[in-house]
């Protein structure tokens, strides 16, 4: 009996072990990538690394009238808001101070996340050397587009990987959502108005846009704050201007 036990123990082993061999052999994909995770795209890296940078300074340029240090601006409820047509004389039409507007707007996100980019690119380096790579980064341009419903920089940076075969990268394009580009298009339509005739008709936009709201905010001194949102994105654009301002005890606020 205790021989016929130690048998039956033995068959129950193998068994099992040819089981487990089976399962291994099936899963073998999945169980490596667990013990071995699967290197991360180096575009799908750069992507997670930037975009919360871009949408942070998108942000704040959109609550600033387009400049991350505004230098002719109006203070309202403690958030400096350039102003994109001004004259400082009463019963003048303003003048323009953006042009142009947008290449302002994609100049500013870009210096401000240039750092970022350098320090992305070193995490980027350092995270595939620590795999086994060996890494070349070739320094390239950079350029971010305000484009219909998203912000895209494109890193024109060369990437060459090297662990057995080599893999080279010439392009990382980062996308984010942000409307900016219709809400900046919208402004410069109502600052055209400003600086020609001293005023915006606001509602015709918002009949024409039905998911745009555009807040006109009239101050004592002769400014106005535009407020452009996005209804179903939440996005914003606030901007500021002074034309056509009458002296104290003469204006309609």
């Amino acid at each position: 009996m205790g021989k016929r036990g130690q048998v039956t123990i033995f068959i129950i082993l193998g068994i099992a072990i040819i089981g487990i061999g089976i399962l291994i052999y099936l899963f073998y994909p999945q169980i490596q990538s667990i013990i071995k995770p699967k290197s991360q795209n180096p575009s799908a890296f750069m992507q997670s690394c930037l975009e919360d940078k871009i949408k942070e300074t998108a942000d704040i340029l959109s609550l600033q009238g387009g400049s991350m240090v505004p230098e002719n601006y109006y203070l309202y409820e403690d958030n400096k808001i350039e102003y994109l047509c001004y004259t400082n004389e009463y019963y003048k039409t303003c003048v323009v101070q953006q042009p142009m507007l947008k290449s302002h707007i994609e100049s500013e996100i870009k210096k401000e996340i240039e750092p970022e980019v350098a320090s992305c690119f070193e995490d980027l380096k350092k995270s595939f050397e620590d795999q086994g790579y060996e890494v070349i980064i070739r320094d390239g341009n950079t350029t971010v587009e305000l484009l219909p419903e998203k912000i895209l920089t494109t890193l024109n940076h060369e990437l060459v990987l090297t662990r057995g075969d080599t893999k080279r990268y010439e392009k990382f394009r980062i996308a984010v959502d942000n409307d900016l580009y219709n809400l900046v298009g919208i402004a410069r339509s109502i600052l055209n108005w400003e600086a020609s005739y001293g005023d915006a008709e606001t509602t015709t936009y918002m009949n024409y846009y039905h998911n745009l709201k555009v807040e006109k905010l009239n101050q004592m001194d002769g400014s106005t704050i535009y407020i452009l949102t996005n209804r179903d994105s939440g996005d914003k654009f606030e901007f500021a201007s002074r034309s056509v301002a009458w002296p104290p005890g003469y204006g309609i606020v």
